[in-house]
This record gives C-alpha cells, structure tokens and sequence, in this order.
C-alpha cells in the first residue's frame, strides 16, 4: 500500500524547514554543475562523506568539466580514483562521460529514463542528478533515503524485498514535491545521515518524527528489518613484496575484468595453501628474479561474494642481473601510498608498513 499516511505538505514543509536550519555544507552543493553533482553521487556511492571531501575537490580539479573526463584514459581516471575504493565506479564514469560527449553531444542529459541508460547510473542515482543539478522532480532511493522510508511508513519487510522496494519507490514519488526539488531531495539524504540512523536514531530532534510510523509504535530500533547474511566462499592467494634498493614491484592489472586497471603486487592464486611455497618460488623463478621468499604473515580482505586470504612473502633480490623484460614497475613506499593499489593489496602494504605481518 503506498498512499500516505499524512499530508505530503506537512512533510515537506517539515523537512524543509529542519533543513534550511540544520542542512551540511558540503563542497558539492555549492554548484549546479550536473557534471559536478554527477561526480559526487558514483563518490558517495558505498563511501562515506568523510572520504569523499578528501577526494573531490582534488579529482574536479584534475578534470574539471565533462569534456576533460572523457579525454583522459581511463588508466588515469583509476588513479586520479586512488582512496575511494570500488574502482568499477571510475571505471563507468569514464565510460559514461565518453558516452555523454558522443551520443549527447557533451550536453549533460536532464531525462532520468536517459540517464540510466548509461554505466554505473542507476536508478536513484539519475533522480538524484535530475532533482539536484535541474530541479526538476525525481524520487530517489539510497541507502539512507531507504532507512529514512521504512522507518516512515513502519515497513516490516527485508528493505530489498520486491515488495518493499515497490512501495518505498511510491512513496518516494509522492513525497517527491514540484517545487524546492533540490531542497527536498538533499533534505532527506541529510535526514538519513544525521538524524535517522542505523543504529541509535535521534528520533527526538526528528522534524517529522510525529509523521514516523515506527516512532510512534515504537518500533524505530527493529526498522529496517536486518537481512539473514549468507555463507560466502574462501579464496586464497601467495603475495610477493619483492624488494630492490627501497622500492617494491607493482603491475597493473588488465582494464577489463574483475579489480581492472589497479595496481597489484605479483600475485598467485592457490588451490592448496600447502602448496604456496613451491608455486612462489616457481613465479619467482618465472619473473627472472632470484631470491629467497620468506614468509612474513597472513592478510585477510571481504569482497562481496567471497573472502580472500593472502599469505604475503617477503623477497630481498640477491642478484639483479636476471630481471625479466615485464611491464611490472618499482615503486618507492611513498609512490605506493598514493597508488591506486585494489583494497585487498592495500590491506596488505598497510600491514607490512606498520609491521603488522
């Protein structure tokens, strides 16, 4: 059912006055930019806030208007990303921009329905750009625009249910005004973000907490309903932090395909993990490297669908003259700590920077 339990006015004039008062100053809002708005939204998709104001201004600095984003490689594009993680986001904003400067002629689409046609623009994502950078309205549904409606309308479902999500994009809609779009639509990220919670929801300083559902039935700390965690598999893999006059060896991996165009450390799969020792050495001894692999400790990193373990060796090169033509590179510690390294090999250098393997 997705007819209102109270008038859409008294909402929104609630929402919009807490807002006026309490909203964040965040560096893009002080634009109308769609290109700059469009940038924040993949950013602060799956990061935090705080992550993302130490990033954006320097990567709209790099490439500051839409044509620029397209001319760069998307090589760069990866690396200028270093730090915000989810690299397949830097990858379709490439994409996207290329898209946008060849079928759009460069003119930033104002039209949802388009916008979703191209890479890494979903859904809630187009209406946040269209209500946002043009005013007009759209409903969006992030996660916290999610939290901030199922707490709402007291939703007893699994938030991503079908059922759920039918419901939740109808009454975003309906809540979605004609007029102050842009106001409305930063209005309930900041009401998710600051106010309706995860964990511990400020229900009491709430502007519209007399509309909640699950506040007046008291049902704030059960809403969202929490998602059954499925069992995922185990990986494994031998790491080498190869040593030579300070500096480590990296490689990039292929732009296509799982982790594409980020920076690794030579790297093997494993089947048995008894087995890492020999198939080190054998890759070792592959790359034309010549040394003894030690090895120094264990990192762990979670992907969305499987779990990887990584036993990280250590090799100081005795003897430089064998190295292999490779398109690996060295990099000194302190390149390393600005390269866009994939999270589970950043994990890695962050341990053994520390000492912590």
């Amino acid at each position: 059912m997705s007819d209102l339990p109270f008038a859409q006015a008294d909402f929104a004039r609630a929402l919009l006055g807490w807002y006026q008062q309490q909203g964040r100053d965040l560096p893009w809002r002080n634009t109308r930019d769609p290109y700059r708005i469009w940038v924040s939204e993949i950013m602060l998709q799956q990061t935090t806030v705080a992550t993302v104001l130490g990033r954006y201004d320097v990567f709209v600095q790099q490439f500051p208007t839409l044509t620029d984003l397209a001319a760069a490689s998307v090589e760069q594009v990866i690396d200028a990303w270093a730090g915000l993680g989810y690299y397949s986001r830097a990858r379709n904003l490439h994409a996207a921009a290329c898209l946008i400067q060849t079928q759009f002629d460069g003119i930033f689409p104002a039209d949802p329905d388009l916008l979703q046609q191209l890479p890494g623009i979903g859904r809630s994502t187009a209406g946040a750009i269209v209500a946002i950078a043009f005013d007009l309205p759209a409903p969006i549904l992030d996660a916290n625009v999610r939290r901030v409606l199922c707490r709402l309308f007291a939703v007893l479902l699994p938030p991503r249910s079908a059922a759920a999500e039918k419901n939740l994009w109808a009454w975003a809609e309906r809540l979605t005004p004609q007029q102050q779009v842009h106001d409305h639509t930063q209005a309930m990220m900041d009401l998710g973000a600051m106010i309706c919670l995860p964990t511990k929801p400020q229900c009491e300083s709430c502007p519209v907490n007399s509309l909640c559902l699950a506040y007046n039935q008291g049902l704030q700390q059960d809403i969202p309903l929490k998602t059954a965690k499925r069992s995922i598999p185990t990986r494994y893999q031998a790491v080498m932090l190869v040593q030579q006059q300070g500096r480590l060896q990296v490689r990039r991996r292929p732009v296509a395909g799982f982790l594409g165009g980020l920076w690794e450390f030579p790297t093997v799969d494993l089947e048995q993990v008894t087995d890492a020792d020999v198939i080190v050495r054998r890759l070792l001894s592959q790359m034309g490297l010549v040394g003894d692999p030690v090895l120094v400790g264990t990192s762990y990193h979670m992907y969305s669908h499987f779990k990887l373990e990584s036993l990280v060796y250590l090799v100081d090169l005795t003897d430089n003259s064998l190295i292999a033509e490779t398109q690996n590179q060295w990099k000194t510690r302190a390149e390393l700590e600005l390269l866009a390294l994939h999270g589970a090999h950043k994990k890695v250098f962050e341990q053994a920077r520390t000492g912590g393997i």
